[in-house]
């Protein structure tokens, strides 16, 4: 019977064996390793994180480039663009290996959201009232939450 990692996790979770073929992790920080798919290598949660942040950084820098692209007119930012969304969805897709799609995904936007407002701040000379500095203050402090109490992902 084919499970998913999410359903494997969840099994783990409960106290339960996973299917024939996926072996337990040996310590807390391992993923299960997916013996049925042969070359699948295992990403630990800290390399998770790790790709998390790569996938994170290059979208900040594909959507300031995007800004600075001026509608795909200029071809050096246009290209970085490009690249820069290529490079965040490979490693977000390697996240999602072992962090479940939404938790990585509220990390994901929400750290996305604040940086690159920072960025369009700095660089583009976009303001930021009162109320916009207030949310991006509750979005951290969710993404927080997630991390410090869910246990939806394992610490």
């Amino acid at each position: 019977m084919e499970q998913s990692l999410l359903t494997v996790l969840r099994l783990a979770a409960a106290g339960r064996p996973p299917a024939p073929g996926m072996e337990a992790p040996a310590d807390g920080l391992q993923c299960f390793t997916d013996n049925r798919h042969k070359g699948s290598a295992s990403v630990t949660l800290h390399q998770a994180y790790v790709y998390l942040g790569i996938a994170i950084v290059s979208e900040v820098i594909a959507t300031s480039a995007l800004k600075a692209s001026d509608g795909f007119t200029q071809w050096l930012p246009s290209v970085v663009t490009v690249v820069g969304y290529a490079i965040a969805f490979y490693f977000l897709a390697l996240t999602l290996r072992v962090i479940p799609t939404g938790v990585a995904y509220a990390i994901w936007s929400g750290v996305g959201i604040v940086l690159i407002s920072v960025v369009g701040w700095v660089a583009f000379r976009q303001s930021l009232d009162l109320p916009a500095v207030i949310g991006m203050g509750l979005i951290i402090a969710g993404v927080v939450v997630i991390n410090m109490f869910s246990s939806t992902v394992r610490h």
